[in-house]
């Protein structure tokens, strides 16, 4: 093509080209496409976890006649939640909260003000309370594994409501909203303290008030589908890396760090427990596999942003090995039925993690280094701070969880009786039945 017929053709297109939009990058101060879009990945992710991943992750590991009590929970929860992030929530947890803003937020109700223009950083406030609700959607679905199989479900959908507004709320707050423990300097990059160790010491605390199961430590109680479990299980190590990956709110070197720790320690939390089943028992079980892996990326979670791959691995395999050893003494030794391991896999994960945050940080520790303290910090500093924020955390979940579930009982009871029990919460609460075999 001679170069006036280009010249021509080109011309004649121009005004098609100038019509096409334009990439908008970020404007200084203004919304970046890229990092809106990872966030808006990253929610569905979470929301993912919740469901369908910890349901069916949770759903085969309780007995068949309470398989759909357990995926109406986190169903329902997730529904609950939702609706009080809009009313209540958010505000509690992100509102300015004036003179007492180092231990509440208020404002923002109704999600008042948030249009479609507001910011938050980089990224529309519409797409970080949404990010946020989906964290506030699988705290309290993460508790109904303490007490599952025998709880009624009008206990469980009061207990969750008033859980999610009077502890995950001003904990949130306290780390991620601006409060005191954000003012300290507390690194919990996704949810060590915020996430897992309120539900871990809620299902802990629940498991303890509730009562053990009908038969435990006496009846086998084996997971009903573990091929329900592995599919959950599956599930969460995809969806977690919108928690974590996500948590750094934007697309950036830090998601992607926060990405292959991740991945790094569930494989090491994963191999260190099927390996310890294989040594004591003689055989690895599905089940440990998954187990394994779900520590390791609770662990993880609070230090993602924080440490190196190095540092991961040694989180991930000392997750692993940690926290079988809770699971066994919870429940062998300190015969408490939680359920389905919230305290020793979560919680006991949770304040590992956030504790060798403090440690992996470190931008001194050669092949294991982190990203190093902030400024005015050391290790024995840093240490202290995370110590701090695991007791006040700790101390807190379980002193209030404690008078919510009283509460709760007193008003409309906790626990189904012992002929329904056994019968089957399926039938007993939802008139369902999770198959139907003829």
């Amino acid at each position: 093509m001679s170069s006036i017929r280009k010249f021509i053709v080109c011309g004649s297109m121009l005004p098609l080209l100038l019509a096409l939009p334009v990439p908008v990058l970020a404007d200084e101060g203004g919304l970046d496409a890229a990092n809106t879009a990872w966030i808006l990945t990253s929610t569905a992710l979470v929301l993912f976890m919740t469901l369908p991943g910890l349901a069916l992750f949770y759903g085969g590991l309780v007995r068949s006649k309470n398989v759909l009590t357990v995926l109406m929970q986190c169903f329902a929860i997730a529904g609950a939640a939702s609706l009080l992030w809009f009313l209540l929530g958010y505000g509690l947890a992100f509102g300015d909260g004036g003179s007492a803003n180092a231990i509440i937020g208020s404002g923002k109700w109704l999600l008042s003000g948030i249009g479609k223009e507001a910011m938050s950083g980089s990224i529309p406030e519409t797409v970080f309370l949404m990010f946020q609700m989906t964290f506030a959607i699988i705290t309290p679905a993460l508790i109904i594994g303490g007490f599952a199989e025998r709880t009624r479900f009008s206990a469980v959908m009061l207990f969750s409501a008033l859980w999610l507004l009077v502890v995950y709320a001003p904990v949130c707050h306290w780390v991620w909203g601006g409060g005191w423990l954000f003012d300290m300097g507390l690194l919990d990059f996704a949810g060590g303290t915020v996430v897992h160790i309120t539900a871990g010491v809620a299902a802990l605390v629940a498991a303890m008030v509730i009562g053990n199961r009908k038969g435990f430590g006496t009846t086998a109680m084996p997971p009903h589908n573990m091929t329900m479990t592995m599919m959950g299980a599956g599930m969460l190590w995809v969806g977690w890396f919108g928690f974590n990956a996500g948590s750094a709110l934007a697309a950036n070197g830090d998601a992607g760090m926060a990405l292959l720790v991740t991945h790094l320690s569930a494989s090491a939390g994963a191999i260190t427990w099927l390996t310890i089943e294989w040594i004591r028992y003689g055989k690895p079980s599905v089940l440990g596999a998954v187990t394994g892996m779900v520590a390791g990326l609770g662990t993880i979670t609070p230090a993602s942003g924080f440490v190196g791959p190095g540092g991961a691995v040694v989180i991930g395999t000392l997750a692993g090995f940690i926290c079988f050893f809770a699971t066994l003494t919870l429940k062998q030794k300190l015969k408490i039925d939680d359920s389905l391991d919230v305290f020793p896999v979560h919680g006991v994960g949770g304040i590992l993690g956030t504790f060798l945050a403090g440690v992996f940080a470190s931008d001194a520790l050669g092949v294991f280094s982190g990203h190093g303290y902030n400024e005015g910090m050391t290790m024995a500093s840093q240490v202290k701070v995370q110590v701090i924020g695991i007791v006040a955390t700790f101390a807190y979940t379980a002193v209030v969880t404690w008078v919510l579930l009283k509460l709760t009982d007193l008003l409309i009871g906790l626990r189904v009786t012992a002929e329904q029990e056994t019968e089957g919460l399926d039938i007993v609460l939802h008139n369902e039945s999770g198959y139907d075999i003829r």
